[in-house]
């Protein structure tokens, strides 16, 4: 059985800190009491630790959103998987999606990355997936693949056991476009799939693969009863309180 992990990136949003700790808050006192599920957030830099203070005493943890593969030096602007655990991380993003079409990440870079955050004892969220394009050409599964190969190359195996996969559909973030529970089960399963060839025996069944593209309160019910869907990556309706503890509550009676 795999834990759920239901995450929520604030992505580069115009809180103040007091915002930031409110709404951290009010999600850490919302998730006290919950069983069977990890919870996390992933707010800028400049909140990391308001934010980890604010859910200390609750079952949430704090994700930073991106880090560089080295641990210090003449790197402006960069933040290192070091500086992150200082500031109360447990987990962080690599290779979101907006970080691939923006600012040029590229398989490559998120595999030194990933091997960073390993290096540290964080545990790595490596995001993949494909554009509308790639989709609509039928190269969706291929681009996946490539993905997730070239990510894991610099990856122990300890680092492998904490590692996670967040699956993002392009064309679904911020869009109010969703996949829909069979297309998000089938990109999953063909990860999991690539996962029984490249780790080792066990480690692929036990890895979490989250969704993330325009998750909201009205689709995490159907879309967490996908058996290879272990969560969820979660983007606007993290900074709603109460949406993002609707999803983080998703059908409770059943657990």
């Amino acid at each position: 059985m795999r834990t759920p992990l239901l995450a929520g990136n604030w992505k580069l949003q115009p809180l103040t800190r007091a915002e930031a700790r409110a709404l951290a808050a009010a999600v850490g006192s919302g998730a006290r009491g919950i069983a069977g599920r990890d919870i996390v957030l992933a707010p800028p830099f400049t909140m990391l630790t308001t934010v980890a203070e604010a859910v200390a005493d609750s079952p949430v943890a704090v994700a930073g959103q991106n880090l560089y593969w080295e641990k210090s030096g003449a790197f402006t602007g960069e933040i290192s998987g070091p500086m992150l655990v200082d500031a109360g991380c447990r987990y962080v993003l690599i290779g979101h999606s907006e970080r691939r079409q923006f600012f040029g990440e590229t398989d490559y870079t998120v595999a030194k990355k990933v091997g960073a955050a390993d290096a540290c004892g964080l545990n790595p969220v490596m995001c993949v997936g494909e554009t509308l394009e790639q989709r609509d050409a039928g190269v969706a599964m291929v681009v996946i693949e490539k993905q997730v190969r070239r990510g894991l190359v610099e990856l122990t195996t300890e680092g492998l056991a904490r590692l996670v996969i967040a699956y993002e559909p392009v064309w679904a973030i911020g869009t109010g476009r969703t996949a829909s529970p069979e297309q998000a089960q089938e990109v999953h399963a063909a990860i999991r799939a690539v996962l029984r060839e490249v780790a080792p025996r066990g480690i692929a069944e036990s890895l979490r693969i989250l969704y993330g593209g325009s998750v909201k309160p009205g689709n995490i019910d159907e879309l967490m009863e996908c058996p290879d869907v272990d969560g969820a990556l979660v983007g606007g309706a993290s900074l709603n309180a109460d949406d993002f503890l609707r999803i983080i509550h998703f059908q409770e009676s059943s657990l």
